[in-house]
């Protein structure tokens, strides 16, 4: 309770705390392609921020957004205090879809007001949807669906979303699903989710089998299926997609979504992509192959493979290939990982000490 406090008065005192909905600017790309920009101003806008996926334990937002709604106003005001301007949300299919046909009404009016305290903090989001990160929150009735009922529902859920949020300058983007395969030519699936990371399935496939079909010409007519979806109620903000850092067309591991064959239907790419001690010249190739035309953000980033100043190098060394950076907040401000000892919090305060120090950087 006290943190919260504390942080309340600290926003108040702000030059944050009497920004309104009217003062926030919708965000597009450049005409040139090459990064984004205020849609008034003009001024350029870099994204850099947190994917918000979890809190400190685990829970995704929408276990404690009901409950514990003074949680997430602090955990908003801490990202802001931290030099953040995007801030990236992940929603679940069975949170915001009780049936096939059928938007939870509950859930879609508490995203109303999570994207009023964006406003409220000046912050943008990245919403990120048709999320089953936590099997049993899967219903049974989505997993039994065939593809084509599978996207319609789908698009069901991006159409309710949009309708809520068209209107809101608070919108930086609307991320399709957050690393999407699409099936290879071999065999038919039975499980729609990819193998577990911590607790919780991260990728899924888009369909259960290719059908002669190539692999990314299902990507683009699942995106395009749901781009459509979205911009029959929001035609102002902008839509991509989160990409795997295998994603290219290259020899071994590929996720189907080809950046070239996808990005005519994508107002900007994606990609998640953690760099690993002594790989950073591989990587920095990885990257340039999502570099087709529009600007390129990497939406996860953490020292997860490497030690935080090794991640600063490679953030410097790529600045010409990405328009922005989103990494990791889970609810613990610096001192509080500092206090707490343990390895983990350990490599989030270093992580959050170099954010910190980027968004000093960027003023």
């Amino acid at each position: 309770m006290h943190r919260i406090i504390v942080l309340c008065v600290a926003v108040l005192m702000s030059p944050f705390a009497a920004l309104s909905a009217a003062e926030l600017e919708l965000i597009r790309v450049k005409a040139d392609q090459q990064g984004f920009e205020f849609t008034n101003s003009k001024q350029p806008f870099r994204p850099l921020g947190f994917n918000y996926d979890h809190d400190e334990d685990g829970r995704l937002i929408e276990d404690y957004w009901f409950d514990e709604w003074p949680k997430v106003e602090a955990d908003f005001q801490e990202m802001k205090q931290l030099g953040a301007n995007v801030v990236r949300v992940h929603l679940q299919v069975g949170k915001f879809m009780t049936t096939a046909d059928q938007p939870n009404e509950r859930s879609l009016t508490q995203l109303e007001k999570l994207v009023a305290l964006a406003e409220r903090t000046g912050l943008y989001l990245d919403v990120t949807g048709l999320g089953c990160y936590h099997k049993l929150d899967v219903p049974e009735w989505y997993d039994k669906l065939e593809e084509q009922d599978r996207w319609a529902v789908q698009a069901r859920f991006w159409e309710a979303v949009a309708q809520r949020c068209s209107k809101s300058p608070a919108i930086f983007c609307y991320d399709l699903m957050n690393e999407p395969v699409a099936p290879g030519s071999v065999g038919k699936r039975d499980d729609w989710l990819g193998p577990a990371f911590a607790g919780k399935h991260f990728v899924q496939v888009i369909a259960l089998e290719a059908k002669g079909r190539p692999r990314p010409e299902i990507a683009q007519q699942w995106i395009r299926r749901l781009t459509k979806a979205i911009r029959q109620h929001d035609s102002r903000h902008l839509i991509t997609v989160g990409l795997v850092d295998w994603s290219l067309d290259r020899p071994g591991l590929s996720s189907g979504f080809v950046p070239e064959k996808i990005v005519a239907d994508l107002d900007f790419i994606a990609v998640h992509l953690y760099p690993e001690k002594g790989k950073q010249d591989a990587q920095l190739e990885t990257l340039k192959g999502f570099n087709v035309g529009k600007p390129v953000i990497v939406e996860e980033t953490f020292p997860l493979k490497c030690s935080a100043p090794e991640l600063g190098e490679f953030m410097d060394r790529s600045k010409s290939l990405t328009s922005g950076w989103v990494g990791f907040y889970w609810g613990r401000t610096p001192e509080e990982c500092r206090k707490s000892g343990t390895i983990h919090d350990a490599i989030v305060l270093a992580w959050l000490e170099l954010f910190l120090q980027r968004a000093q950087d960027a003023k």
